[in-house]
């Protein structure tokens, strides 16, 4: 079956669909999506009326070859749970945090399915996605190089062991929230200088954006490229020193940190 199915149509299950619609990956009616709430799939059914919306996650797994499971990790038991027997054989990709390989094993492996654990990120909305692919997979070689194209549709993507997931996590998975709280911070401050919000908030967005298409495009280390910012003497170097005495980077590695300890303690439970 060539359909994609998505179980959860919140933010990150509702960015994968419009994700792949929006890139074309997928047709609407080669796409299936279900959620509970009837309210969370309106928008979607309504700028495509051919994707099929369910309510219910075993008339989903009855429609797809390929099963996404998008919703909160302590949910994961329980919707397998509900998918029954319909969702024997299907290959089953997982994006909740914390839910292990091995935890896949345990709650899949008696329905016969191929496994593979992911870790998406909310820019796959805009098609500048980051997806970390678990090594460890069960699914065939066609299989895993279609979930590969499914989330290389909505961004980039990478291949990673297991073990370094809890960073993955950190890095790219939390990361949009510490830097949508930069981008508020900068419009703030320009705010304060007198810039009206609308326009801060661009201007800071769009520095952000350009910084860091810097990074990818050129290759070089951060610490470069903010190095040629810094005119001797200048207005940057000043604003750099405050942001050092604040610990600015000492503040976003504890904030990883953190990041990464709750990810370790969710894969013990």
């Amino acid at each position: 079956m060539k359909t994609i199915g998505i179980i959860g149509a919140g933010s990150m299950g509702g960015a994968i669909a419009r994700g792949l619609l929006e890139s074309g990956f997928v047709r609407p009616a080669e796409l299936a999506v279900c959620d509970p709430r009837a309210e969370a799939l309106q928008a979607l059914q309504a700028a495509w009326p051919a994707v099929t919306c369910v309510t219910s996650a075993d008339a989903l797994c009855e429609l797809a070859g390929t099963v996404i499971l998008a919703v909160k990790p302590h949910l994961v038991p329980e919707v397998i749970a509900q998918c029954g027997d319909s969702l024997a054989g299907r290959a089953v990709i997982s994006i909740a945090a914390g839910i292990t390989v091995a935890r896949l094993h345990e709650l899949l492996d008696p329905l016969n399915c191929r496994i593979l654990r992911v870790m998406p990120n909310t820019p796959a909305l805009v098609g500048e996605g980051m997806t970390a692919l678990c090594s460890e997979t069960t699914l065939t070689a066609d299989e895993l190089d279609h979930a590969r194209g499914i989330f290389d549709a909505l961004g980039k993507t990478v291949l990673l062991p297991e073990r370094v997931f809890d960073g993955v996590i950190a890095v790219s998975g939390s990361s949009p929230a510490y830097v949508y709280m930069l981008i508020e911070a900068m419009a703030d401050a320009a705010v304060r200088e007198g810039i009206p919000w609308k326009d801060a908030c661009r201007m800071a967005a769009q520095s952000v954006l350009g910084s860091a298409l810097m990074v990818l495009s050129t290759g070089e280390h951060p610490a470069k490229l903010r190095n040629d910012v810094c005119s001797p003497g200048g207005t940057t170097i000043d604003a750099v020193a405050a942001l050092e005495k604040g610990n600015f980077r000492g503040a976003v590695m504890d904030a990883m940190e953190a990041c990464a300890e709750k990810s370790r303690s969710m894969g013990k439970r």
